[in-house]
């Protein structure tokens, strides 16, 4: 059996203008005193990494996991979650997306869509420098703003919307092909594909390519009222990276999964640091240990409540305990014995 690799961060949630938190030096230093052993890392994060320099110089990417391993470190993935997101937007997000974008794109989606490809495309030619497998994103989406049936959605609106959306993504899920790493898209709400069912739309119009795969992330699938361990079950071919993230959901008689519009504190659904929320990780952990997963366990650091530096302290360990090492054998292998084909057929009743 194969082994899950960690404890790794995503960075995402840490960059800022503050050492030890503004250069990828440092920033490693940091992870590494906290016991991690991987960083997942943010590729518009200019503070960290040039993903177009990456792109175009094996040198490059040898200085950067050469400073990773000097802290103990090995790069998990990069993430294109924010360039992703921009390879399908709706008119409606427009204004608010263009924040993810460089100020040259803003007010021309076209122009923006070419940016987000052109990025994705780049990222791909990284990972392959970087000697990466799995590389995690979002989808984007064009019906998002459907998700709800009122209005009733017209005959064929959904499937046109799958069909475009593989449009845009097959030539990078061929691009990633060429250079053997999976595109794991974190399945989100806000994407077309957040659960299992947009998943196997998105598989069927990109005729099931084999890059298109799934960054496994419980959190969101606790906030939906998702059954996170049977996805497992159904979905594990196509896992192949892993956010450790905890969630809550609680009810009440004022609101519910929608929200209310209200802030992160005051939903029945919310974030939390490892160990505050609902989620279960010990069957998680065993379910992917069981069917082989050998990615990263990779914190995402998102609660509304605890400061992120302890959250990344704590999460460190939490993840350590959790990490199983595979048996080598069976527990009941000493009442075994050797093969003896005269015997089996006699027990059998076989002459």
């Amino acid at each position: 059996m194969k082994q899950i690799k960690g404890p790794a961060i995503f960075l995402a949630q840490f960059v800022s203008d503050e050492a030890p938190f503004n250069n990828f030096n440092s920033i490693c230093q940091w992870a590494s005193s906290l016991g991690y052993q991987g960083i997942q890392l943010p590729s518009w994060e200019q503070r960290l990494f040039d993903l177009q320099k990456a792109a175009e110089s094996q040198d490059y990417c040898d200085e950067i996991t050469g400073i990773a391993a000097e802290h103990g470190l090995t790069i998990s993935e990069l993430s294109t979650h924010l360039q992703g997101q921009l390879v399908a937007v709706h008119p409606a997000y427009d204004q608010m997306f263009d924040g993810f974008a460089p100020a040259k794109v803003h007010g021309s989606p076209q122009a923006r869509m070419e940016w987000a490809t052109e990025q994705l495309m780049l990222a791909a030619s990284a990972s392959a420098k970087l000697g990466l497998t799995s590389h995690a994103s979002f989808s984007g989406a064009l019906l998002w703003h459907t998700f709800y049936p009122w209005p009733q959605r017209p005959n064929g609106l959904v499937e046109q919307g799958f069909e475009e959306l593989a449009k845009r993504w097959l030539p990078i899920l061929n691009r990633f092909d060429e250079v053997g790493v999976d595109v794991c898209y974190e399945l989100h709400p806000g994407e077309d594909l957040h659960d299992g069912v947009t998943f196997e739309r998105f598989l069927a119009a990109t005729n099931n390519h084999p890059r298109a795969n799934i960054l496994y992330d419980p959190s969101h699938f606790v906030l939906q009222q998702l059954d996170y361990l049977a996805f497992i079950d159904i979905y594990h071919e196509r896992i192949k990276a892993f956010h450790v993230k905890d969630a809550e959901f609680i009810p009440n008689g004022r609101c519910g999964v929608y929200g209310g519009y209200q802030g992160w504190q005051q939903r029945p659904g919310r974030f939390r640091s490892l160990g505050d929320g609902q989620v279960d990780f010990k069957k998680i952990f065993s379910k992917l240990t069981q069917y082989g997963f050998d990615g990263w366990a990779v914190l995402e650091w998102e609660c509304c409540i605890k400061h992120p530096e302890d959250g990344a302290k704590e999460g460190a360990e939490f993840i350590k305990q959790h990490l199983i090492k595979p048996t080598e054998k069976a527990f009941d292998d000493f009442a075994g014995s050797s093969t003896d084909t005269e015997r089996n057929n006699q027990i059998l009743g076989i002459k």
